[in-house]
């Protein structure tokens, strides 16, 4: 069954220690088209999670955003080296006093604002109990999204069941009027040329050549053929396997070109007429099949 690129997913987890929330929303591309948006101590993960997703969501334009929030703790984000600092402040201080200063506030913002003195720890997450709730809520949130694609899809199956409902009565259509309009066509060429041909001597042969080159040129049955091939394999090829749109675009390609070249070696208006909403119901499946994984 066909799965539409367009999606949205999410998931949320929490326990005493953090609460995790994972947005995924998507649309079409061409390829995976991957977008995320966590917080710094996952950024080294983000090869990891393009895996993750991937492997679940196939292709499209994806925009994941991850939320984590610890509810609490007692680690300070920076790490104060205290010997360094009482070195720097007892230096300050001695300088201070050898030129008669005594303002100590001064000193201990001096002191804690020197090299090395106070340092920024890691924003990596070096907890695995913290990335494997991550992981997890990512997957969840991607599957949610891969069932509402999968809930889209059976909508444009139907849709393009419609459309090709359409465009195969249109077929009917065609083979019925066929006859018809050879008939014409024989009938018209008759009545130009009777006159012609009994007062003019003309290579009975060569002539009867002529027309059967002429009927050739006009004739459509493959064109039918081919159409009716097309209609049944997009048919099939929406109900099997996966991953479709792409060979789906490729099939809807072939039904244009046939129903192009019915329209234009038929010349006829009765035909002409099915094949202008045959074309319109074509252009509908187009546009839709690029929003197919």
């Amino acid at each position: 069954m066909i799965k539409s690129m367009t999606g949205y997913g999410i998931a949320n987890f929490e326990n005493e220690r953090f609460i995790i929330s994972a947005e995924i929303k998507t649309l079409n591309s061409k390829f995976l088209d991957f977008n995320l948006r966590s917080p710094r101590q996952f950024s080294d993960k983000e090869i990891e999670i393009r895996a993750i997703v991937g492997d679940i969501l196939d292709r499209g334009k994806v925009n994941l955003n991850i939320d984590f929030t610890a509810k609490s703790s007692n680690e300070l984000p920076v790490s104060i080296n205290q010997g360094l600092f009482e070195t720097y402040f007892a230096k300050y201080q001695s300088m201070a006093k050898a030129v008669g200063v005594e303002d100590n506030m001064d000193l201990f913002r001096m002191a804690a604002q020197a090299p090395n003195v106070v340092t920024t720890l890691s924003d990596k997450s070096d907890d695995p109990e913290e990335w494997e709730a991550v992981k997890k809520v990512i997957v969840e949130a991607a599957q949610k999204c891969d069932g509402f694609r999968s809930d889209e899809g059976e909508t444009l199956f139907n849709k393009f069941k419609e459309n090709l409902g359409v465009i195969t009565e249109g077929l009917e259509q065609i083979k019925i009027e066929e006859p018809k309009r050879k008939e014409r066509i024989k009938t018209r060429i008759k009545n130009n040329f009777t006159e012609w041909i009994e007062e003019n001597s003309f290579d009975e042969n060569r002539f009867e050549q002529e027309l059967i080159y002429y009927f050739e040129k006009l004739d459509i049955t493959e064109e039918i053929v081919r159409l009716g091939t097309h209609l049944a394999y997009f048919d099939k090829t929406m109900s099997t396997g996966k991953s479709q749109g792409k060979k789906l675009g490729f099939i809807s390609q072939e039904i244009g070109r046939e129903i192009n070249t019915i329209g234009s070696k038929a010349n006829d208006a009765a035909i002409q007429r099915h094949v202008i909403i045959m074309k319109d119901e074509l252009e509908k499946i187009k546009e839709q099949a690029l929003n197919i994984i």
